[in-house]
């Protein structure tokens, strides 16, 4: 298939900027085949089953967005893609000329650092000093908003560009379907007998990479680095020995979940992963996926097209474009069925 093949028009009112006032507050599109529901987020639990169990991704954005200068002056910009140990970290840097190796720098006037090497397109740099690099991005770093989100990131997004059960550090995007989940949600479908578990894939900046190719099958995807807890493996076989359905919160869960299972179920419960959905591919863990809308000719795209079926996700994205649903991070959600 060719990347074009993946394009639509969407308007740019339509792109969600800001979140709602109520987290949860969204609308739900239920996308089952040929039918289509409109409903609202809230309504999820009518869609869920006692024994079904709903997989999340629990990574948590870091403020992974600095600014510095050479020791030279000129300007930089770092955006961490992966911390590698307490002081090592890899980045997307930007500034007037690329910075060689044993280059000096100086984020927020106050915390060194010293580029060591390039590794592909990223930098690897070493910050000098006792501080933690979490604890550094912590205290000067900005939040990481979408380039398609316009405005400069304040308090409200440090809150809401975040799930309620983020906790392990390191995502540079947040896994934007748990977005929707409140507590009160989790407590319902939990009442409901529906089971919940974790898996740790920590989002990088190439979620956001265009694809530069025209043929799909040309297009190299970025690394993440995934984890899931025997706890979850044994929750999937239980769910699945028992009938139930598992449900992947988001496209990161699904990429997790797939990720780890294609040396056999479950087989590989941490690792890097590479691996690029596109329709065709046979999924072996996720029977149902919850996601917000996806960017045109963008992999995730693809990758809900392989999930429900390529025709149906085209009809039911020019659905959501007629009925006027917010798109993207701080948009509404779709809940899909796996095409049989």
């Amino acid at each position: 298939m060719q990347v074009s093949d993946f394009d639509y028009v969407l308007p740019e009112q339509l792109i969600a900027q800001f979140p709602l006032e109520v987290r949860g507050a969204s609308r739900l599109l239920h996308v089952a085949g040929n039918d289509l529901d409109d409903t609202l987020f809230c309504e999820l639990p009518r869609f869920l089953c006692a024994g079904d169990l709903l997989v999340f991704n629990d990574t948590r954005v870091i403020k992974a967005r600095l600014f510095g200068k050479k020791e030279s002056g000129g300007q930089i910009e770092a955006l961490i893609e992966r911390v590698l140990d307490t002081h090592c970290a890899l980045a997307h840097v930007r500034a007037s000329k690329a910075p060689k190796p044993g280059t000096k720098l100086i984020f927020a006037d106050k915390w060194p650092a010293e580029m060591v090497e390039r590794r592909g397109d990223l930098f690897l740099l070493r910050f000098a000093g006792a501080d933690n690099v979490l604890d550094i991005l912590d205290a000067a770093g900005q939040l990481p908003l979408p380039p398609y989100i316009t405005h400069t990131p304040d308090d409200e997004d440090a809150q809401r560009y975040q799930t309620v059960y983020a906790r392990d550090p390191g995502a540079v995007a947040a896994p934007t379907a748990g977005l929707h989940f409140t507590d009160a949600m989790l407590d319902k479908v939990r009442a409901m007998g529906v089971n919940t578990a974790f898996v740790t894939l920590h989002v990088g900046a190439g979620t956001f990479q265009p694809v530069r190719v025209e043929s799909i099958a040309e297009h190299t995807m970025h690394h993440e680095r995934y984890t899931i807890p025997v706890s979850t493996e044994t929750l999937i076989r239980a769910t699945r020995e028992a009938g139930g359905r598992v449900v992947a919160v988001g496209t990161t869960s699904l990429r997790a979940l797939e990720a780890a299972s294609q040396n056999g179920l479950l087989a590989d419960l941490e690792g890097d992963t590479d691996i690029f959905i596109t329709p065709g591919y046979e999924f072996k863990v996720v029977d149902r996926l919850i996601t917000n809308f996806h960017l045109p000719k963008s992999t995730l795209l693809m990758l809900v097209a392989a999930f429900a079926g390529y025709d149906t996700i085209m009809a039911a994205y020019r659905h959501a474009i007629a009925q006027e649903y917010r798109f993207f991070s701080y948009g509404d959600a779709m809940l899909l069925e796996k095409q049989v």
